[in-house]
């Protein structure tokens, strides 16, 4: 068992922690490929731009070297060292320096470069040319320990040449170092991207983890009161609160079951005696006197009806807490007028139905013809007597004839007037409780939960139930739908 606990908590982690992992990971990759992108257009730039410059610096200077030896009838002593200062050989150290070196006649070294270049088949054939401004040129050549880029120019008449050559492998060293910089700024990056995504995804999943843990508490132990941690406005909050809301919902959904199971065990448990005990007598109705069987034939119906009432009345008050019937305008009064025609035909009692001002309004039909019959029958099991009528009376809050300052058609007033025995003082606050029946109305026939679905229908429209007693005997039993509505006069 234990062990099995653990295992599932450690599942459980590792997908949280697979969370992490994946922001983590995808953060530092997004990072890590941007910085990448940056490093090798930069490097890439800035490589090119050096070698460009530095590419384009020697060429003027062996273009340079080529116009004066082409226009100027030069010998190798004009490019001697001893020469060197203000003559041609500093014009050509100068802007870039490089490295000058003066070949003979015969291709012999009169001046040595600093360091020596080499001196090729190509060479010699340019130091022995009749035309000045010959030109060969080599690349990556390697003199000493770097590498270079070397020219030779022709000075004409088989005078000799001069060799030119410009290094670039400390450029390249250079670029060399700089790349090695800049995969060591993205391995850097990359690490401070991973660390923080690691602390961003620990921070935003940390709330996700306290609302995770919660739902498996839920899952496994069934209680839905449990807290939800809930902290800050954004989306993770609203989902926290949200999560909580629908526990509260859920939990108030589980008490009214575990309520109405309860409240309907205890009512059904006296009709059902009752049904039993004169179900018992039906073994000995021959012995019975013809008054005797007649009365336990009447009680049997009367029972019976009353427990189907009490079942009816029970499935509408379960689907009152899940009703899904939508929302239309309707007009109280016209439901008001199908009540009544119902009730005349079932009960034969007059009925009358009063109206004033707009009854139009939002709300379920079906909901409320069920209210508003309660209402009626609860008159006419009340008022036995029958010398007057059952009133229903419609009011439009905020019409002519209603309260001043209400908006039209803004709540909608329905109460039913019986000239019953009324109902006593102490009884009027608990009358819309589930199943309660006052002390003078216990022996008589009904279910009790009647007037609670009044209370649900009206809460359910936005409006109250109310009760009071009506002057010159009886009761004024009613509820508002919407806003505006009140209870008492």
């Amino acid at each position: 068992m234990r062990s099995g606990a653990r295992l599932r908590r450690w599942v459980a982690r590792a997908r949280l922690t697979s969370l992490r992992t994946t922001f983590t990971v995808s953060f530092a990759a997004v990072a890590a490929a941007v910085t990448v992108l940056v490093g090798f257009l930069s490097y890439d730039a800035a490589a090119r731009l050096v070698r460009v410059d530095q590419q384009t610096v020697f060429e003027g200077v062996v273009q340079d070297l080529l116009d004066e030896v082409r226009h100027s009838a030069l010998t190798p002593a004009d490019f001697a060292t001893a020469d060197a200062d203000g003559g041609p050989r500093d014009e050509l150290i100068r802007p870039s320096g490089t490295v000058v070196q003066v070949l003979g006649p015969d291709a012999s070294v009169v001046d040595r470069g600093h360091p020596p270049l080499p001196v090729g088949a190509d060479d010699k054939r340019t130091a022995a040319a009749r035309q000045a401004g010959q030109l060969v040129e080599h690349r990556d050549v390697d003199v000493g320990d770097g590498m270079y880029r070397v020219a030779t120019v022709s000075l004409g008449d088989g005078l000799g040449a001069v060799q030119i050559a410009q290094e670039f492998s400390d450029t390249e060293d250079l670029l060399r170092e700089l790349q090695q910089r800049t995969v060591l700024l993205v391995g850097a990056v990359v690490i401070a991207a991973g660390l923080f995504g690691w602390w961003l995804a620990r921070r935003i999943t940390s709330r996700l983890v306290r609302l995770a843990g919660a739902a498996e508490d839920v899952a496994r132990t069934g209680r839905l009161g449990i807290q939800v941690p809930v902290a800050g406005y954004d989306e993770v909050a609203r989902l926290g609160r949200s999560f909580d809301r629908m526990l509260g919902r859920l939990a108030q959904s589980e008490e009214d079951q575990r309520r109405l199971v309860q409240d309907a065990g205890h009512e059904l448990r006296t009709p059902l005696t009752s049904l039993r005990t004169n179900i018992s007598m039906l073994r000995r109705i021959d012995e019975l006197p013809p008054a005797a069987r007649g009365e336990l034939v009447a009680d049997l119906a009367q029972e019976s009806r009353e427990l189907t009432d009490l079942v009816n009345e029970l499935v509408d008050l379960a689907a009152g807490q899940s009703d899904r019937e939508p929302l239309q305008r309707v007009a109280v009064a016209d439901i008001a007028e199908d009540v009544a025609v119902a009730a005349r035909r079932r009960t034969g009692r007059a009925v009358t139905v009063r109206v004033s001002g707009d009854t139009v309004v939002d709300g379920r039909p079906g909901a409320l013809q069920r209210a508003l019959s309660n209402l009626v029958d609860n008159a006419a099991k009340f008022d036995r007597g029958g010398g007057e009528p059952i009133d229903i009376v419609v009011t439009g809050v905020g019409t002519p004839g209603a309260s001043a300052g209400a908006d039209v058609g803004a709540a909608v007033r329905v109460e039913v007037l019986d000239r019953g025995p009324g109902i006593a003082e102490e009884d009027l606050d608990r009358v819309f409780d589930r199943f309660y029946r006052a002390p003078d109305a216990r022996s008589l026939p009904g279910s009790g939960p009647g007037l609670s679905i009044v209370r649900e229908v009206a809460a359910a429209h936005g409006g109250d139930p109310f009760a009071r007693r009506r002057e010159g005997g009886g009761s004024a039993i009613g509820f508002t739908v919407g806003r505006g509505g009140g209870g008492e006069d």
